[in-house]
Formats: C-alpha cells, sequence, structure tokens
C-alpha cells in the first residue's frame, strides 16, 4: 500500500499580482458644521390638563374684560395713600402732677368730685352708740362735712405712702367741718396718740359685687399686711 504526499498550496510565482479581499464600500458622511456643542434635546409639550387650564383662564379672562367693557366700568385704579410720618415717643424724666390746693374747701358748696385727690387733716375718735347714719360704730367708719364728703359714700385714705384703706363715710361731728375727717377707732388711747394728721382722700364709688365684709377696709394706722 502507498502513501500519497500531502498536497502543497500553489505558492505564488514572481511577478504575479495579488488580490485584497472585497469589502463594502463605506458611506460617505456629511462635514460637521458648529461650535462643538451637544445638540439641543426638543423641548417637552404641555400637557393635555395644563393646555386646558391654560385655555379655561384665558377665556375666563377675556370674557371678564368684555362684560367690563359692555358696562362701561373703568379699570380700577391703584389705591394710592398719604405718607404716613410715625414719631417716636417722648421720654420725659419726671413729670409733676398738681393737686388740689389746701383751700380747695374754702367756699365750696358742692359735694366732692369721685376720683379727685384731695388734702385732708385726720384725726381719731371713740366714741360709742349710733352714727348720723343710726348704724354701730365699728372700724372703718369715717366722720366728715357731709357739705363736702357726702354721707353714704365710700372715702379712701392715704397718709404719705401709707395707704390707710377704704372708709364709709357715715358720722359727722361737730367741729368736722371743711377738709377735717375723724376715722373711728376702739380706744381712746389710740385716739390720742394719732392726734391730728395731714393726708390724702380720694371719693370712690362702691365696689361691685364685693362681700359686706370686705367693702370698708379702713384702719386707723393703715392695713396690716403680712
Amino acid at each position: 500500500m502507498t502513501v500519497a504526499p500531502p498536497s502543497q498550496s500553489p505558492t505564488p510565482t514572481e511577478g504575479m499580482p495579488l488580490v485584497a479581499p472585497a469589502y463594502p464600500p463605506v458611506p460617505e458622511l456629511a462635514p460637521f458644521v458648529g461650535s462643538g456643542r451637544p445638540p439641543k434635546l426638543p423641548r417637552r409639550r404641555l400637557g393635555r390638563y395644563a393646555s386646558a387650564m391654560f385655555v379655561l383662564v384665558l377665556s375666563a379672562a377675556l370674557a371678564a374684560g368684555a362684560l367690563r367693557v359692555r358696562d362701561g366700568l373703568q379699570p380700577q385704579m391703584p389705591l394710592e395713600f398719604l405718607p404716613v410720618v410715625i414719631y417716636a415717643p417722648i421720654r420725659l424724666d419726671g413729670a409733676l402732677v398738681l393737686g388740689a390746693s389746701r383751700d380747695w374747701h374754702v367756699n365750696r358748696d358742692t359735694p366732692l368730685s369721685v376720683g379727685f385727690p384731695v388734702p385732708v387733716e385726720l384725726t381719731a375718735y371713740c366714741l360709742k352708740g349710733l352714727t348720723r347714719r343710726d348704724h354701730y360704730v365699728r372700724e372703718g367708719i369715717i366722720a366728715s362735712d357731709p357739705k363736702v364728703f357726702p354721707l353714704g359714700h365710700y372715702l379712701e385714705v392715704y397718709v404719705g405712702k401709707s395707704y390707710y384703706g377704704r372708709f364709709l363715710i357715715d358720722d359727722t361731728g361737730g367741729v368736722i367741718k371743711g377738709n377735717k375727717l375723724d376715722i373711728w377707732t376702739p380706744t381712746c388711747r389710740e385716739a390720742r396718740i394719732f392726734g391730728r394728721v395731714r393726708g390724702t382722700a380720694v371719693l370712690v364709688p362702691k365696689p361691685r359685687g364685693a362681700a359686706a365684709d370686705t367693702v370698708t377696709t379702713g384702719r386707723l394706722g393703715g392695713i396690716k399686711t403680712g
């Protein structure tokens, strides 16, 4: 058995031209003309709902304008205000309040007004029994001149910076005239020690809704606190 020798591919001989493989033709690209920036994306259009709302608002505005023109209405003018000048508060170091003079009661033919402070002379008495208005004497009772301080009214008394309280004008006295006031006290010793004191009195209205035991709080020597 004989073996055939392997076949050998023919080798090109010298002088023969080489043939290149065939490729599909490459299309020619158009020359790029621009600034080198990437192209802009297309704008998004409004949706149906947004478009419908825009048309509705525009229609309402046009209809309102047409009605105003038909009715002869003029467009509203803007409101104009005068300029406002704001002044800062004036700060005062002190103020002097002038009250009644010491002879305010002389030749007075009308009772004192409520809320008007007046200078007075204060004394004290310790008589027992009934007052001018047929009430038993007690603390918080004061005697006055009814022509100046009317009976049945309430009076607040101050001596310096001390508040003596609220008194009921319920009694009178033979020597209690003009701006003199006489405060009732349970003991005559307290009345003698108190002597004669200058103070300020203010006629006040009766407190509304106050309990009976809180209407008169006046005490000789002032209200004790603490």
